[in-house]
């Protein structure tokens, strides 16, 4: 009797640690799987900052001011991202008088951007830049400035503003002041007279 009862021991021994191997594989799975999906979840937290900084950054706003020869001449709330042709189209349009060829549609707008229209055959138009000074914080990008924002400067008339945009076109936006030495027709001195109130880039 004893001996039958050492065997069932034995077997339930022997069970017994079938049973306690099986358990060990299967919580070692259990954890790497646990691990591998925790994984992707890991990423999508890294990833979120960069989303949201990026939504931030598409619905900042700045204001520009727009005059001439268009319906509703004003200042405008537009999103960053904004074009000169999205001011015009806030503000109704270009009149039948208005010289289109006059503004760069394409140009960027920036924060205190000045937009004047002029209409066709005007010749005197009114300064975009009224009374430029060295500290004042309405100056001249140079990089998206129109023919007629940068002819406004000193010692700069319509042909060299137009020589300042063919080589802006031609070999792209300037990198920095000393650039527009590149220029036909700026030479030192005329750099010298406009680059405080010029920003370049």
């Amino acid at each position: 009797m004893w001996e039958t009862i050492k065997k069932y021991d034995k077997r339930w021994y022997g069970l017994l640690l079938v049973l306690l191997a099986a358990g060990a594989i299967m919580l070692f799975r259990n954890n790497e799987i646990a691990e591998k999906e925790q994984e992707p979840i890991l990423e999508v937290k890294q990833h979120v900052p960069d989303a949201v900084q990026e939504r931030k950054e598409e619905t900042k706003t700045v204001m520009v001011d727009i005059k001439g020869a268009v319906v509703h001449p004003g200042v405008y709330e537009i999103r960053n991202t904004a074009r000169v042709n999205d001011v015009v189209a806030l503000a109704g349009g270009f009149t039948r008088e208005a010289d289109e060829t006059k503004v760069n549609l394409a140009a960027k707008v920036h924060d205190e951007m000045m937009i004047y229209v002029p209409v066709r055959g005007e010749t005197n138009a009114p300064s975009a830049v009224p009374s430029l000074q060295a500290d004042d914080s309405n100056k001249i990008y140079i990089n998206t400035a129109s023919e007629q924002e940068i002819s406004q400067l000193p010692g700069i008339g319509k042909t060299k503003a137009q020589a300042i945009i063919a080589y802006r076109e031609e070999h792209g936006p300037f990198q920095k002041t000393e650039d527009l030495l590149n220029v036909t027709g700026i030479g030192e001195k005329t750099l010298e007279k406009i680059k405080e109130y010029i920003v370049v880039p």
